[in-house]
C-alpha cells in the first residue's frame, strides 16, 4: 500500500508539473509595424476566447479514462503475474492510470487554449510565430 502511495504521488506531482509548465508558454505574435493600442485590444479579445476553453473538462475526462484503462491492464496484469492480486493490480492501474490522463488531458486542454488564441490573432492579420 506504501508503493502504491508513493507512485501515484510522484505521478501526480510529474502531471502538476507538466501542466504548469505548458501553462505558461503563451505564443509569440510579430509586432513590428502594429498599432500597440489595437495589438493590446486584439490580444485582450483572443484571450478571452482561449480562455473559454474548457481545460478542466479536459483533464477531468482525460483522468476518468486513464483510469478505466489502467485499472483494466492492471487487474489483467495483477492475475498473470505470480504474487500480484487482480484487484491490487487494478488499484495501482486505476491510480497511475488516472494520473496519467489527468496530466495528458490538462495538456491537450493548454494545447487547445492556446491553438484558439493562435487562430484568432492570425486571423486578425497578425503573425504568430510559434
Amino acid at each position: 500500500m506504501k508503493r502504491f502511495l508513493a507512485v501515484a504521488a510522484t505521478l501526480g506531482i510529474a502531471a502538476v508539473a507538466l501542466a504548469g509548465c505548458t501553462a505558461t508558454s503563451q505564443p509569440i505574435v510579430d509586432t513590428k509595424g502594429v498599432d500597440s493600442q489595437q495589438f493590446a485590444q486584439d490580444k485582450y479579445e483572443c484571450e478571452q476566447y482561449a480562455d473559454n476553453a474548457n481545460v478542466a473538462g479536459d483533464a477531468a475526462v482525460g483522468a476518468l479514462g486513464g483510469a478505466a484503462g489502467g485499472a483494466a491492464l492492471g487487474a489483467i496484469t495483477g492475475a498473470l503475474v505470480p504474487g500480484v492480486s487482480a484487484g491490487g493490480g487494478a488499484a495501482l492501474g486505476a491510480a497511475t492510470g488516472g494520473v496519467v490522463g489527468l496530466g495528458a488531458g490538462a495538456y491537450s486542454g493548454v494545447e487547445q487554449k492556446r491553438e484558439i488564441y493562435r487562430n484568432c490573432m492570425r486571423n486578425r492579420g497578425y503573425s504568430v510565430l510559434n
